[in-house]
C-alpha cells in the first residue's frame, strides 16, 4: 500500500494517486485475464495445461505401405545399365513400407483417439504409446479426409485420462496457446503461444472443408493430430499443418478448430464415416466491386453463382445473384464459412436461410440434402451440359499411360451433337483438366461442370491414348 505524505500538493496527491492505480492496473492484467480464473498467472498457467493434458496425449506411430517411384527407370535403355538387367522391362513403381510418428488425444475412457488423417488414414500398422509408457496396437474407426481428421481405437488395461474440448468460436486473435504433442519423436513436448489469426481457408487444398486456425506457437513433425489448448486447459484445435521451407516450424502453424473436430470425432464414432449436408450453390465471396452493383455496403455474405435445379436452395427459392447473409441466423461472413456451416447440418434438416436480393432480406427455409445424392444429382447433370458419359480411370490404366494417381476420366460415349460431340471428342478421350483446375474423379468433374452457367466456354485439357497426343479444347456446355 501506498502511503501519501500530507505536505504534498493536492495536484501532486491526485498524479501519484492515477500512478498508483494505473501500476495495479498493470500488476492485475499481467496475472489474471478475463475468463481464464484466478489461477491464471501466466508464470503457472502454462504448467497447470501441461499437468493437466500430458496424460491425456500419446504418442502414435504408424506404418503405411505407398507407391514409390522407381528410381531406375531413368536408366532403363542405358546400355551400360542393360547390360547388367538385360532387356527386362522395369515396373515404374515399387511398393516400400514407410513409417511415421504423430500425436493424438484420448477423447473419450472407451479409448477412442482424435488424430489427423493424414497419420492413421492410410496406415497398415497403427501403434499408441501412452504418457505411462503403455503400448497398444490400434485400430481405425473411422476417418475424414476433407477436414483430415480420423479417429483411432485401443482396448487398455489401464484407466484412461481424457482432454476437455472449449468453444474455437469464442477463441479472440491474439490469445496464448499451448501446443502439446511429440515433434521428431521427442515425447510430451510442450510449446507456446498465440492464436495469429482465424478462418484461414484453402491451405491445403481449397476444395475442403477447412477453417484453420493459425498460431506462432512452435509446431514440427510428429505434432500432427496433437492438441492445441487455451489457459483453461481446453482443447481449441487439432494441430495440423506447418507452412515452411526448412521443414521445420517458422511460426506459422494452422490447426483445425475445435467445434469442428468434435463435431467430426463424434460422428467418426457413431457411423465410421462423415455424412455432409448439401445446399446445391456455386457460391464465392461477395468483394467491392461486386458487392456495389447489387447496392451492398459491404462485403459480408456468400454470393450465389447458380443454384442446382432441383436441388435443395433451388427448391427454397434460393436464386442466381443471391447473397447469403445468415445461416441458422448466424452471420455468414464469407463463402467458405458458409460451406462449412452447412456441412456439419444434420442432413434432412430443415435450416433457416437470410438473402439479400433488391436491397430487401428474404428469410427461406431449406431442407438440406445429403451430399451423396448430390453426387448422383451433380453426375447426371455432368452428362447432360456436357453431352456425354464418363468413368474413373483405373489404377492399370493410369500406370500404363504414366499419369499421377487420381487424375483424369475417360469419356465412355459422346453425343454426335451434343457440346463434345462438336469439339472433336470421341470414346476413350481422357479429361485432364477444366479452366486450368485438374479433373480427379468424376465427382470432381461434376463438381466443376455442373453449376457452370448455360452457353458457357469452358477450356478442356484432354488426351487422346490412341493417337498419343494431347492438348487444350474450346467448349459450350449446355
Amino acid at each position: 500500500m501506498y502511503h501519501l505524505r500530507s505536505s504534498v500538493r493536492g495536484s501532486s496527491v491526485k498524479a501519484h494517486i492515477a500512478v498508483a492505480l494505473l501500476f495495479l492496473a498493470l500488476c492485475v492484467c499481467a496475472t489474471v485475464r478475463p475468463g481464464y480464473g484466478a489461477s491464471s498467472d501466466l508464470t503457472t498457467a502454462i504448467v497447470d495445461v501441461a499437468k493437466k493434458n500430458i496424460p491425456a496425449v500419446v504418442h502414435i506411430e504408424v506404418t503405411e505401405r505407398k507407391e514409390m517411384p522407381n528410381p531406375l527407370l531413368p536408366f532403363e535403355k542405358d546400355p551400360f545399365f542393360r547390360r547388367f538387367f538385360g532387356n527386362r522391362k522395369l515396373p515404374k513403381k515399387y511398393q516400400e513400407e514407410v513409417k511415421g510418428l504423430a500425436s493424438g488425444m484420448i477423447v473419450d475412457s472407451q479409448g477412442n483417439i482424435l488424430t489427423s488423417y493424414h497419420v492413421a488414414g492410410g496406415a497398415t500398422k497403427i501403434e499408441v504409446v501412452l504418457s505411462s509408457g503403455g503400448r497398444y496396437p490400434a485400430r481405425l474407426v473411422g476417418g475424414d479426409p476433407k477436414t483430415d481428421l480420423a479417429v483411432i481405437r485401443i482396448t487398455a488395461t489401464e484407466s484412461l485420462q481424457t482432454v476437455t474440448f472449449g468453444d474455437s468460436d469464442k477463441l479472440e486473435v491474439g490469445e496464448w496457446v499451448v501446443a502439446i504433442g511429440h515433434p521428431r519423436g521427442l515425447d510430451q513436448t510442450v510449446t507456446q503461444g498465440i492464436i495469429s489469426a482465424k478462418h484461414r481457408r484453402g491451405i491445403l487444398d481449397p476444395t475442403t472443408y477447412q477453417d484453420f486456425l493459425q498460431t506462432d506457437a512452435p509446431i514440427n513433425p510428429g505434432n500432427s493430430g496433437g492438441p492445441l489448448l487455451n489457459l483453461k486447459g481446453q482443447v481449441i484445435g487439432v494441430n495440423t499443418a506447418i507452412a515452411t521451407e526448412s521443414g521445420g516450424s517458422e511460426g506459422i502453424g494452422f490447426a483445425v478448430p475445435s467445434n469442428i473436430a468434435l463435431h467430426i470425432g463424434k460422428t467418426l464414432i457413431a457411423h465410421g464415416k462423415v455424412e455432409r449436408a448439401w445446399l446445391g450453390v456455386t457460391m464465392e465471396d461477395l468483394t467491392p466491386a461486386k458487392a456495389k452493383p447489387l447496392g451492398l455496403e459491404g462485403t459480408k455474405g456468400a454470393l450465389v453463382i447458380s443454384t442446382l435445379k432441383g436441388g435443395p436452395a433451388d427448391r427454397a427459392g434460393i436464386v442466381k445473384g443471391d447473397v447469403i447473409v445468415a445461416y441458422q441466423e448466424k452471420s455468414v461472413p464469407d463463402a467458405g464459412a458458409l460451406q462449412n456451416a452447412v456441412a456439419v447440418t444434420p442432413v434432412g434438416g430443415r435450416v433457416k436461410v437470410t438473402v439479400l436480393r433488391g436491397g430487401k432480406r428474404l428469410d427461406l427455409t431449406v431442407t438440406v440434402g445429403d451430399m451423396n445424392d448430390a453426387a448422383k444429382a451433380l453426375s447426371a447433370s455432368a452428362n447432360v451440359r456436357l453431352g456425354g458419359s464418363f468413368r474413373d480411370l483405373t489404377a492399370g490404366e493410369t500406370e500404363k499411360l504414366g499419369l499421377d494417381e487420381k487424375v483424369g476420366v475417360v469419356i465412355v460415349s459422346v453425343e454426335p451433337k451434343g457440346p463434345l460431340g462438336q469439339a472433336g471428342f470421341e470414346q476413350g478421350d481422357i479429361i485432364l483438366q477444366i479452366n486450368g483446375q485438374i479433373v480427379t474423379n468424376m465427382g470432381n468433374l461434376a463438381e466443376l461442370v455442373t453449376m457452370l452457367p448455360s452457353g458457357e466456354q469452358i477450356s478442356v485439357l484432354a488426351a487422346d491414348p490412341k493417337k498419343g497426343v494431347a492438348g487444350t479444347v474450346k467448349v459450350t456446355v449446355r
